[in-house]
């Protein structure tokens, strides 16, 4: 048996986000078969007085034959540490050599299981991702809250993933999990609600892990965390049914799920064939799954999402034309979605202003149900990434109390985000608007909605291009008593007013009226994802990155 002394590894992959690189893989194979290898003593075919080195050798060869066999389509390994570490310090030298047998644009999730906070907890993570070779992403109990995740997903670990046990596939997760709280919601539900509170606030990649068992749990974590990815054990050997795990547990786009099967491909006579068999299985109730929403919805999103839930930048400020600001995936999910909607486009457009723009964004160009959904969930995201509007020492308390649209592009805005808000992270605002024309009967006025007199109101607009809308918004809340706290809005084109003029419109804005500016994204952000993700825009090249590059070097603030 080949072994080492070593303690220190070298991880090869790059520091793309995990749900990034398991997205890429899955859209590049079609597959979202994520297969286990368990090296189980009885799969080994070993007789019983085998010796620890010839267990660890057989648990080897197992292993890599899978992986031979299925790399073709597997959308994710996931090794099961337990069975390594019952063969003591041979079995993670093996463990160590089963993960560099692994092809680097693969994702790994190690089956870990962790729970504990911490020292304890960081220990857990530094063998798991410094000591163990290219693993990319951990399984967590979230049982002692976000300081036993916190290790794993933040700091220096930015990069990796985390999928947090929610509602397991063995019939005893009932015992807790399935329990009713006070707040009219199940653990586990609360479970998959905090991931993505947690996601938000942290920066953290956080996914689930939902049993293929229970339909209805996969339906209702679904429901709480929309966004998230799930992965979803107990196809085969435990009885889930696959069609109605996909159809409870799939996103909108038919993605954002992974179905791990271990014993149905080690168990087979020809695992890679088996493995096919599973990922055709799997496409063909997608496929079904697709159809349908497109039929319900008209809307042809192709398996295509991020873990939404990631922290936000508010608008930065460089006129550098070398981009170094960073992007979250729920900020690619909104870029990638604005792009396929026609939201936004890359060419050549003459701008109100009189200034040829390489970029156009028309926010009224998000016109279906499902893209006010996304953009909703988008704008709610921005907010609860922003500690300077949602208290940093509490992640479900606001600094502000109703939202305002201004009309009127504001006024379906601000109704979609209180709705986000609520849904994604359990925070109730009030919601008002205004009309252009007083009313002269009924309640009359110009204002609807929430009342707004000693309120900390945060208006929500689309873009901030003069800033005239905002400033009439701060003048007509101070007429009734309220307080502007900040603006959220989709886009801050980060540019000079004009030539002569050194700050932008949302600097403008901040700076005369003293409130916060959010956004989703920003013009440096834009350049990222022109940079980094440059397939995921139809018809671009070298061009029109530098098109990008010589505007903001040019107008950039």
């Amino acid at each position: 048996m080949t072994s080492s002394t070593s303690t220190s590894t070298t991880d090869t992959r790059n520091t793309t986000p995990f749900f990034v690189k398991l997205e890429a893989r899955c859209k590049d194979i079609q597959s979202l078969l994520c297969v286990g290898l368990d090296p189980h003593f009885t799969e080994l075919q070993l007789p019983a007085t085998a010796t620890l080195e010839q267990q660890c050798d057989a648990a080897f060869s197992f292993c890599k034959t899978i992986i031979d066999a299925t790399q073709q389509y597997s959308a994710c390994y996931k090794p099961n540490a337990a069975f390594f570490e019952a063969l003591g310090d041979h079995g993670m030298i093996t463990l160590k050599r089963v993960l560099q047998e692994i092809p680097p644009e693969i994702p790994v999730l190690l089956d870990v299981k962790r729970g504990d906070i911490g020292t304890t907890a960081a220990a857990y993570a530094q063998a798991a991702f410094q000591h163990l070779p290219n693993v990319d992403a951990v399984t967590l109990s979230p049982l002692m809250g976000w300081d036993s995740i916190a290790p794993f997903v933040t700091e220096q670990y930015s990069h990796k993933g985390a999928f947090l046990l929610c509602k397991t596939s063995n019939p005893g997760s009932n015992d807790l999990l399935a329990l009713n709280l006070s707040t009219n919601e199940t653990l586990f539900e609360r479970i998959a609600a905090l991931s993505q509170q947690w996601s938000v606030q942290h920066g953290a990649s956080l996914g689930l892990v939902v049993g293929a068992t229970d339909a209805s749990a996969l339906k209702k974590a679904r429901t709480a965390a929309s966004n998230a990815w799930i992965l979803a054990p107990g196809v085969g050997a435990q009885g889930g049914d696959l069609e109605a795990a996909l159809e409870a547990g799939l996103n909108a786009e038919g993605s954002g799920m992974l179905i791990p099967v271990s014993r149905g491909i080690s168990q087979a006579e020809r695992p890679g064939v088996a493995a096919k068999e599973l990922v055709d299985a799997i496409n063909a109730v997608r496929d079904k799954i697709v159809a349908g929403n497109n039929n319900n919805n008209n809307n042809n999103n192709n398996n295509k999402t991020y873990d939404v839930d990631m922290a936000a930048t508010s608008s930065t400020t460089s006129s550098s034309s070398s981009s170094s600001s960073s992007i979250q995936p729920y900020q690619m999910e909104f870029l990638e979605f604005s792009l396929e909607v026609g939201v936004l486009k890359f060419g050549s457009f003459t701008l109100k202003s009189g200034r040829i723009s390489p970029y156009f964004f028309n926010a009224g160009l998000f016109a279906t149900g499902a893209a006010l959904f996304q953009l909703g969930n988008a704008y709610a995201a921005a907010i609860m990434a922003s500690t300077e509007l949602v208290d940093s020492n509490s992640s479900s308390t606001p600094k502000f109390d109703v939202l305002f649209g201004p009309a009127y592009k504001g006024i379906p805005l601000g109704a979609v985000v209180s709705a986000a808000l609520y849904s994604q992270f359990g925070i109730n605002v009030g919601y008002a608007y205004n009309r252009k024309e007083a009313k002269d009967h009924g309640e009359g006025g110009t204002l609807v909605g929430a009342s707004l007199t000693g309120q900390r109101v945060l208006v929500v607009d689309d873009v901030i291009t003069a800033g005239t809308a905002i400033r009439e918004s701060y003048d007509l809340l101070q007429g009734v008593g309220a307080t502007m706290v900040g603006v959220v809005i989709a886009l801050d084109r980060a540019e000079k007013r004009s030539l002569d003029d050194p700050v932008s419109a949302v600097q403008a804005v901040q700076r005369d009226l003293g409130v916060s500016v959010v956004s989703i994204v920003n013009l440096p952000q834009l350049q990222t994802f022109l940079e980094q993700y440059p397939h995921l825009v139809s018809g671009s090249d070298e061009t029109t990155l530098e098109s990008v590059k010589d505007h903001r070097a040019k107008y950039g603030v």
